[in-house]
């Protein structure tokens, strides 16, 4: 008897026990929780952290997280006003502010995820749908610091002035978005846009026209080198000819300064001696007319012939 009494009361222990685990649960500070009997929410959320209890068995906790959550969407094509088809993905962050709501519904996080694929999406398409692309590509009607290098979009479009901007097209966004959610227990605090890119039938006609585009930038700077090239020969050879005609001018000179101071020796020479002078002339024209297999034929009254002649015909070789 001892023995059995012994058993049933650890049985009765162990099932207390089980009971007790089964009932007791604890609440962390990022969690908040919705109990439900039999799939349907008892009372309120639980948001206070700590020890608390429940009926066992018959009684499920359901754990939210209070922190903030993020949602990435997928990329859609979307129209905008100016007919240009394009590729928006977006990403936010939300919360569970009202975990009972939330539970009822939608019940877990992947059916929130899910409803705010419907809601950012849809509203993303209708504010972008209303404004021209360049409201979602730019954020202000700031110049481009480099004119050139700011056609890779939109060169051959006019360039409208921007009204509202990429961070005022997000905002509205997200209050429009903001103003859905809350009916399903759900706060949204940011909506923002992750990436914009034309669709692929597009984007080739962009990157043939970027291409074109620095084709042709390359083109004018090549053209501008030419120029820039020839402008530096032209230059090189004026200023060589300027060199040249004003060396060949020094030249000149100098040549006439000797040609002067010669002519001046010469006629001091011959001031000093003029038959000397004459005869000394002579032997240099005859040297430079006559050598080995010359012949010179010479009237016997000519000037030159004079020193041939002997001495006796009145010349005289000297």
């Amino acid at each position: 008897m001892k023995s059995g009494f012994s058993w049933a009361t650890v049985a009765i222990a162990v099932l207390a026990l089980a009971t007790l685990a089964s009932g007791a649960y604890t609440v962390s500070e990022q969690e908040q929780v919705i109990i439900t009997q039999f799939g349907e929410p008892i009372g309120d959320a639980i948001t206070e952290p700590g020890l608390h209890f429940k009926l066992p068995y018959a009684q499920e906790k359901n754990v939210f997280d209070k922190r903030w959550l993020e949602w990435n969407g997928n990329p859609n094509q979307v129209p905008t006003r100016d007919k240009k088809y394009i590729w928006v993905e977006t990403y936010a962050r939300w919360r569970i502010a009202n975990p009972l709501l939330f539970f009822q519904r939608l019940r877990d996080e992947r059916g929130a995820q899910s409803r705010l694929d419907d809601i950012i999406d849809g509203e993303t398409r209708n504010v972008i749908a209303n404004h021209n692309l360049i409201e979602v590509v730019r954020t202000s009607n700031r110049p481009f610091e480099q004119g050139e290098e700011a056609e890779d979009v939109m060169e051959t479009e006019e360039m409208h002035q921007v009204e509202l901007g990429r961070d005022k097209i997000t905002r509205l966004i997200l209050e429009r978005a903001s103003q859905v959610v809350p009916d399903y227990g759900i706060e949204l605090v940011d909506v923002q846009i992750q990436r914009v890119n034309y669709i692929e039938s597009v984007q080739a006609k962009v990157f043939e026209r970027m291409i074109s585009e620095r084709k042709r930038i390359a083109d004018r700077h090549r053209s501008e080198g030419q120029g820039k090239s020839a402008e530096i020969r032209g230059k090189k050879e004026r200023e060589l000819k300027v060199i040249e005609s004003e060396a060949y001018r020094k030249t000149q000179e100098i040549m006439g300064r000797g040609d002067a101071e010669a002519s001046a020796i010469y006629a001091e020479a011959y001031q000093r001696n003029g038959e000397l002078y004459e005869f000394s002339k002579s032997m240099e024209t005859y040297r430079k007319a006559i050598d080995a297999e010359s012949w010179i034929v010479l009237s016997t009254n000519s000037e030159l012939f004079r020193y041939l002649q002997s001495p006796a015909q009145g010349g005289g070789r000297r």
